[in-house]
């Protein structure tokens, strides 16, 4: 019997997590109804980074050159005493992974908005509800049924769709409707973060600065658009009550050498840190994303961006499925590839609050300051910085230092065959793809696998050194000698590439379709 759907996804949650799945699902033809309970954007900056990894799937979708309008370079990180000691140092180095830098600072309010305006565009796919707040949802075997209520005028609506996303934040309701324990701890210490408004440069200030100490670490960041921000946490014998305006608080900065004429407060909040992990991050038709199914502490800068990650690669999954062309068992590879990266993540965060907390052991600030590991078969790169890395999900082949199979592929700039010149992305479009290193890829494949790859629409691209000449419409040259030597580095002639830019299969273990 014929079912009348209101869109293909519901996205419930209108933050940057949300955003991103709509874009992304918009990009495969998917509809998309948003239903945000606010009618505005929360005021406060809660994320203060970006990197090249959500950088480059803001350039997958469409919209990388508008949000870096909005968004500043990160100079470095450094952990440093309030005696002056430096305590570890990270530099970044130039991206592997796009044009610009590894890092940005961001001013969250303004890039979600940009991000919004993004969305806005694609009006035709994406329609959003403000001042809609989801108070039921149901969901059968051919989709989900969402009941709203307006906050303003109480107007009551019945939604139906295919599936839906819950990217409510850490309080999510559709994860408690769902009956979804979110498992984990919460810190006892209370954090007051407070935004300024520069005033002045002052010597260093972009810097990414964690002050480090056992009774009041402090972090000290620059954002863009002319914000700065510090976060500091109150001790044993201080409330929130003795913080109620900017005269409260300014003590707190002038004891870090900030005044009045650096910068000016602009607001203050208060919040604790979250450890937290969601028990599934699906059911049924209904999936978790952002902090809805993982909280971390901001030592990695990385809680926003992990939720956008989410959103990414279940939307071009659910996109596919919706459009028909991967099968619906395809969901099943959302969580396991997207919950490591988020434990990761946490513990990389809990794990740099020790040191700025000072509650690490001896032999663990040594290993801080040890030369970086030797004889690799990947140039070693601190976890933070580092280029990201599946652990498990849709991929074939083994996993680790010496392999290929699960790392996202370089995006250096490349030729074509007629001379034109752009980063790879710009040239691959969107989709499956088989790079070969010199050799056309398909060449190396079996009938079976051939006709595999063909089903999922891949296409086949020789990548040629630029001291040869392209042989085929469809070859690249490697302009900058990127990427012949990343696949010769792992031993690889050619390897599968899939949508997100993450190595699925290579000739060396296999180029089967993984199963």
């Amino acid at each position: 019997m014929p079912q009348n759907f209101d869109a293909d996804v519901a996205v419930i949650g209108y933050g940057p997590t949300g955003v991103v799945g709509a874009l992304t699902l918009a990009q495969q033809g998917a509809s998309v109804l948003a239903l945000e309970r606010d009618r505005d954007i929360y005021p406060r900056a809660r994320a203060v980074t970006v990197n090249d990894w959500t950088m480059r799937i803001f350039q997958g979708l469409g919209i990388g050159a508008r949000v870096e309008r909005v968004i500043d370079p990160q100079r470095a990180l450094r952990w440093v005493t309030y005696d002056g000691d430096e305590v570890m140092r990270i530099e970044h180095p130039p991206s592997t992974l796009g044009s610009g830098p590894r890092f940005y600072n961001i001013y969250q309010p303004t890039m979600e908005s940009e991000l919004r305006a993004c969305a806005q565009d694609r009006g035709e796919l994406i329609s959003v509800r403000y001042g809609a707040e989801v108070t039921e949802i149901e969901q059968d075997d051919s989709g989900v049924t969402l009941i709203t209520t307006d906050t303003a005028t109480g107007e009551v609506t019945r939604y139906r769709t295919r599936y839906a996303i819950a990217a409510d934040g850490g309080s999510s309701a559709t994860r408690q409707r769902l009956g979804i324990p979110l498992l984990g701890d919460t810190g006892e210490t209370t954090w007051v973060v407070i935004d300024c408004r520069v005033k002045r440069w002052w010597p260093d200030r972009d810097f990414l600065t964690f002050w480090t100490d056992k009774e009041r670490p402090v972090v000290d960041i620059a954002l863009s658009a002319g914000n700065h921000r510090w976060e500091i946490p109150l001790k044993p014998h201080e409330t929130e009550a003795d913080f109620p305006t900017a005269a409260e608080v300014w003590p707190l900065l002038k004891a870090l050498g900030v005044s009045e004429d650096d910068v000016e407060i602009h607001q203050h909040a208060f919040y604790r840190h979250h450890v937290r992990m969601a028990e599934t991050w699906r059911s049924g038709r209904v999936f978790l994303a952002g902090d809805a199914a993982h909280l971390m502490p901001p030592w990695a800068g990385a809680g926003m961006q992990t939720g956008m990650r989410d959103a990414h690669n279940l939307g071009w999954k659910l996109g596919r499925v919706l459009a028909g062309r991967l099968p619906e068992s395809w969901l099943d590879t959302y969580e396991a590839e997207r919950r490591p990266n988020a434990a990761f993540y946490t513990s990389l965060a809990v794990q740099l609050g020790r040191v700025i907390k000072q509650e690490i052991s001896d032999d663990e600030r040594a290993a801080l300051s040890a030369p970086p590991p030797q004889g690799l078969c990947t140039p070693f790169e601190p976890p933070l910085i580092a280029p990201p890395v599946l652990e498990a999900g849709w991929l074939r082949g083994p996993l680790g230092d010496t392999s290929v199979v699960g790392r996202m592929v370089p995006q250096p700039v490349v030729g074509d065959t007629a001379g034109r010149m752009a980063r790879l992305d710009e040239v691959l479009g969107d989709g499956f793809v088989l790079l070969g290193d010199d050799v056309d890829p398909s060449t190396l494949l079996s009938e079976e696998e051939r006709r595999q790859w063909d089903a999922l629409g891949a296409r086949y691209r020789a990548v040629r050194p630029r001291s040869a000449y392209t042989e085929g419409p469809d070859e690249l040259v490697d302009l900058e000698s990127v990427l012949g030597p990343w696949l010769r580095r792992y031993g690889a002639r050619a390897v599968a590439v899939r949508p997100d830019r993450f190595v699925a299969a290579a000739d060396v273990s296999g180029l089967a379709v993984p199963a």
